[in-house]
């Protein structure tokens, strides 16, 4: 069995400020979290192993795109590193992977009591809909997953994440490594019992992978993106296909999902620019 993994680091254990996430101007904490945000995944291979998979790749998908320490993960395991990938948090998932798994995931933009939420760029994008679903992460991720065939297994995060995500899919296994508490702070499990909790689940969700679904959205396809700004609304509107639809909005629509979720990837790097 061939397994995709989606990382991201915001929802690792004990993981409540900026600080500890933000590879492009390292505080020391944040070397300490890496190694954490390593063992998680590594935790979550050795589970899927466990119950059955032979092959994994792993998408480093928080930040700069490069934060695993690669020499702590399994050997046999094959990375996807860097940044600026056409398909970002999911690049590389295609028909050939049975099921997924995301680590360390986070809460959207602007939900309550999810430690560090926000969907993909915090300063541009201010909410996410696909065809009137509020989508963060978690959601706009699965449901290219789904469009290549593939189903998510197992999410991993806080439990305003967690319990989001599952009630989406139901059939999704997940792991709460903490509670938030707000924004900026969390009543977090220590980092081995966190990963404990990762190897269970990811196994359990291996062994139960006949029963999970498909997440998709039926064509036409509507994507609407509100900005922080007005500014970053004006030059994404500037794209062809796209049609502003507010001071701080857009809308693109195809029955393509992976054309929609390319046009997504757009607007956040064009609207970073404004």
């Amino acid at each position: 069995m061939r397994l995709y993994i989606s990382a991201d680091m915001e929802g690792v254990a004990g993981i409540c400020g900026w600080q500890q996430v933000d590879a492009r101007t390292p505080h020391p904490d944040y070397a300490i979290y890496r190694r954490y945000y390593t063992q998680e995944v590594a935790s979550a291979i050795e589970g899927a192993r466990a119950g059955g998979v032979t092959d994994v790749l792993v998408n480093d998908s928080h930040g700069p795109m490069r934060n695993l320490l690669l020499n702590e993960l399994p050997s046999g395991v094959r990375v996807i590193f860097g940044a600026r990938k056409p398909f970002s948090m999911v690049q590389g998932a295609d028909a050939e992977f049975r099921g997924a798994f995301f680590i360390g995931y986070h809460g959207a933009a602007g939900t309550a009591n999810a430690v560090l939420c926000h969907t993909y760029t915090p300063t541009v994008v201010y909410d996410v809909r696909i065809n009137g679903v509020r989508c963060g992460e978690a959601t706009l991720n699965a449901a290219l997953l789904g469009h290549y065939g593939v189903p998510l297994l197992l999410v991993t995060g806080d439990r305003t994440t967690v319990t989001g995500v599952q009630g989406q899919m139901p059939w999704v296994r997940g792991a709460v490594v903490k509670e938030s508490i707000g924004n900026f702070a969390s009543d977090s499990m220590v980092p081995a019992a966190a990963q404990r909790a990762i190897r269970r689940e990811a196994e359990t969700a291996v062994a139960q992978a006949a029963a999970a679904k498909l997440f998709t959205f039926a064509p036409p396809i509507v994507l609407e993106v509100d900005f922080v700004t007005a500014a970053q609304a004006h030059l994404v509107a500037t794209i062809p296909s796209f049609e502003r639809t507010g001071s701080r909005s857009v809308r693109f629509t195809h029955d393509d999902y992976a054309e929609v979720f390319k046009a997504f990837v757009a607007t956040w790097r064009l609207g970073g620019q404004a």
